[in-house]
């Protein structure tokens, strides 16, 4: 049940679960790719030991960040599409 009283569709409900996958997967590579981006001169040179310890941490503090500001910006687009742009008026197609 949905927080309206309604009963969700299974179609909706496929939709919902796509998209969060979509989300979920979406995000750890966004995050991957910002810590390989951030992290990965410190991984694969010899750099100076305060330098690597530097990006290793920053790399570290934006992936979970990155990860989690992608999840949310999917899902809020996602559920923004559900809704109509101007309730109570039908688009001049219909």
């Amino acid at each position: 049940m949905d927080g309206y009283g309604g009963r969700r569709h299974k179609a909706e409900q496929d939709a919902i679960t796509v998209e969060i996958g979509y989300a979920l997967v979406s995000a750890v590579f966004a995050a991957a790719v910002v810590f390989g981006a951030v992290a990965g001169p410190a991984l694969l040179f010899d750099l100076p030991d305060l330098l690597s310890r530097l990006l290793l941490r920053v790399g570290l503090t934006l992936a979970p960040l990155v990860f989690v500001v992608r999840v949310v910006s999917v899902v809020v687009r996602f559920r923004r599409g559900a809704q109509p742009s101007q309730p109570g008026r039908t688009s001049p197609d219909s």
